[in-house]
């Protein structure tokens, strides 16, 4: 627009209209300023507390206020009002979340509380009855990006699940879904169940922690599920629609609102060749191949090199890649599907015709995609609309089963 010969008036309009244009974008929606996370309602859950030995399921995600001056972690906030924190249990990544993808956590003792920090990502992944033994209340409060193959889910999972046996009652402290507006992705089948799939829910699933933990107790996910006494307490003026940018990555490969949009639509490049930029500085926003040519972009290559927490072992370690970075990449579906297939389809389709094998683990992709049916199609070139044509029934069924649980608005 050229403003040399507009009037004053017309000139100070559009002046105005841009400032409430940048306003818009720049400031949070009203609800969200308002919202509040279920560990920061103290006055909901704390009479829960009040008397009983607590476990935390906590990192360094669990924090009251964060980003203000009145941030206090979870644990603090407990011990300030005199709650009997018996000992923390810590998911993947660790209690501060500086351990790398897949790194076994150790039992440790807290330098700042003193309080035992006992893995649940170790020579075991669910509370046994020793664990257990001296405590009342399990507490769960931990930022998911709401991706099945997340593990915080399956932890939550197995703790619910011990809980429900050995009569241990569960508190989930619940928090926002980044990706809480989508439902999209194949559905985990029964046999393709693990640590990184446990449930028979849509790779992008719509759901907080506390909705999923009461479909997980509602449709008998875990044994003895009548048995659990579960209690969530939810997040006030909050709508699955509202952005909500995570204010602590919640895991070191997912430093931005950019790698947690983009988490679910690269993880499964895992168990392939194609690198996900660990080990760079632009993890899960970018894909690199030493010989790969990408010819949709510009040649650029990046060298992966060892971080000590965020990649100790990254792929293609000192290796020149050629990259592609997502944001330059001419498919932007990902505000539409949350889960974008046209990338996965996009490579295998080049790599097919560049001579290039892909999959490095056939067993561990089928443990993302939930099934083997995903792979199969990409090598056989089926479309992209044939494979997704595959999803909606039971996309539209896991709809419905999923409607008792919901606490929010979408």
């Amino acid at each position: 627009m050229r403003l040399a010969h507009c009037p004053l008036s017309l000139i100070l309009l559009f002046v105005l209209l841009l400032l409430n244009g940048c306003a818009q974008t720049s400031t949070s929606p009203s609800n969200q300023q308002n919202m509040m996370l279920g560990a920061e309602q103290l006055e909901r859950y704390l009479p829960q507390l009040q008397g009983k030995r607590v476990g935390l399921i906590v990192n360094q995600t669990s924090v009251l206020y964060p980003n203000t001056p009145n941030s206090i972690h979870l644990v603090d906030a407990l011990l300030q009002h005199h709650i009997n924190v018996v000992s923390v249990f810590a998911p993947e990544h660790g209690f501060r979340g500086n351990q790398g993808a897949g790194e076994m956590i150790e039992d440790n003792i807290d330098t700042t509380t003193g309080l035992p920090i006992i893995s649940l990502y170790g020579q075991t992944k669910a509370p046994t009855q020793a664990m257990l033994a001296n405590i009342d209340v399990l507490v769960f409060d931990i930022q998911d990006v709401g991706v099945r193959f997340y593990t915080y889910i399956s932890t939550m999972h197995y703790a619910m699940a011990a809980a429900a046996k050995y009569n241990v009652d569960m508190l989930i402290l619940d928090r926002p879904n980044p990706n809480g507006q989508y439902v999209a992705g194949p559905i985990l089948a029964p046999e393709f169940r693990s640590f990184v799939g446990m449930h028979p829910i849509p790779v992008v699933h719509g759901l907080t922690v506390g909705e999923l933990a009461l479909m997980i107790k509602g449709e008998h996910w875990i044994e003895h599920a009548d048995n659990l006494t579960l209690n969530v307490i939810s997040l006030t003026n909050y709508r699955k629609t509202d952005p909500y940018p995570l204010p602590i990555p919640p895991s070191p490969n997912l430093p931005n609102a950019s790698s947690v949009r983009w988490y679910a639509s690269l993880c499964l490049f895992e168990p392939t060749h194609i690198s996900v930029g660990r080990g760079t500085a632009l993890p899960f926003q970018m894909l690199g191949h030493p010989t790969l040519i990408w010819p949709d972009a510009s040649l650029t290559q990046i060298v992966p090199q060892k971080d000590p927490v965020a990649a100790p072992y990254p792929k293609w370690e000192n290796t020149p890649l050629n990259a592609l970075f997502i944001d330059d990449f001419e498919i932007r579906s990902y505000s539409v599907t949350g889960f974008d297939l046209r990338l996965l389809h996009y490579v295998f389709s080049l790599a097919r015709a560049q001579g290039i094998d892909l999959i490095t683990s056939e067993s561990f992709f089928d443990k993302l995609a939930g099934s083997d049916t995903l792979r199969k199609a990409l090598l056989q070139g089926e479309s992209i609309e044939q494979i997704e044509a595959r999803w909606q029934s039971g996309l539209s069924q896991y709809q419905s089963q999923r409607q008792p649980y919901l606490l929010y608005p979408e």
